[in-house]
C-alpha cells in the first residue's frame, strides 16, 4: 500500500520514511514510530492499518542517523539497543518533528510509538507540537516521567511484560492521572507485533479499537479547538 518518501529534518539531516495514504480525503496524520528493530515489515503494516482506517501515516526510519536502511530480525535485540544508544535526542525528535509537519498537511498528528517508539512517543507528547500520542510498551517511560505530556496519552502495557515491570506501570498510572493506562493480563512485551512469540491478536485488536476511538475522540477536540 505504502511507499518510501524523503523527509529532511531541521538540521538537514535528510532521513527515509514509510508513507501509507488511506484512500479518500484524510482524517488526520499518525507518525508511527519503530521499535528498535528499524521500519520493517510489521512497521509498514501499522502505517498500512491507519491508512485503511482513513489516516495519512508515515514511519519515519529513525536509525537512518546511526545507518541508513537497517532492518533487524527479531533476534538482533542487542544491535538494535547499540544503534538506540547512539541516538541523541534532540536528534530524534528532530526526525519525529520533520514527520509531524509532513504528516500536518491531513490535520491533527498523533505519534503512536512502539516499544523504543513507545518511549518516544511519550517523550513526544511532552516537546512537540501534536494532538495525540499512544505508547505501546514503551519501556523507558517510569525512566522519564519528569516529562509532562502537553496533549491527550494513552498508554498500553501487557502485565507479562519481562521489561517493564508492574512497579514500573504504576509509577506511570500514578504520573499520568488523568491519562488512560491500559493493562493487558497475560500479555508479553511486543504483544501487537504479529511475527513476535509475544504476539497476542486479541490484545492488539482490542488495543488498536481503543487506540482509534481515542484518536476520533482527540482529533475532533482538536478541530473543535481551532474553531473557536
Amino acid at each position: 500500500m505504502g511507499t518510501m518518501i524523503k523527509l529532511k529534518a531541521k538540521d538537514g539531516h535528510e532521513l527515509d520514511a514509510y508513507l501509507a495514504e488511506p484512500k479518500g480525503k484524510a482524517k488526520g496524520g499518525i507518525v508511527v514510530v519503530q521499535e528498535i528493530f528499524g521500519v520493517n515489515n510489521h512497521i509498514k503494516r501499522v502505517a498500512d492499518q491507519y491508512a485503511a482506517q482513513g489516516y495519512k501515516a508515515i514511519a519515519p526510519a529513525m536509525f537512518d542517523r546511526v545507518e541508513r536502511n537497517v532492518t533487524l530480525a527479531y533476534s538482533e535485540i542487542e544491535k538494535g539497543r547499540e544503534h538506540m544508544r547512539k541516538l541523541e535526542w534532540p536528534n530524534t525528535l528532530a526526525d519525529v518533528a520533520t514527520a509531524v509537519n509532513e504528516a500536518r498537511g491531513a490535520g491533527s498528528v498523533a505519534v503512536v510509538g512502539y516499544c523504543w517508539g513507545g518511549t518516544v512517543a511519550h517523550v513526544a507528547a511532552s516537546e512537540l507540537d501534536i494532538d495525540a500520542a499512544i505508547s505501546y510498551y514503551g519501556g523507558a517511560v517510569a525512566k522519564m516521567l519528569d516529562k509532562k505530556p502537553r496533549c491527550p496519552i494513552m498508554y498500553h502495557f501487557g502485565d507479562r511484560d519481562a521489561s517493564i515491570p508492574p512497579s514500573d506501570i504504576e509509577l506511570i498510572k500514578k504520573a499520568a492521572l488523568e491519562s488512560p493506562v491500559h493493562v493487558y493480563p497475560g500479555a508479553g512485551h511486543g504483544f501487537n507485533c504479529d511475527e513476535r512469540s509475544s504476539y497476542s491478536a486479541n490484545d492488539a485488536k482490542l488495543a488498536l479499537e481503543r487506540s482509534l476511538e481515542f484518536l476520533n475522540e482527540h482529533f475532533a477536540s482538536a478541530v473543535r479547538n481551532s474553531h473557536t
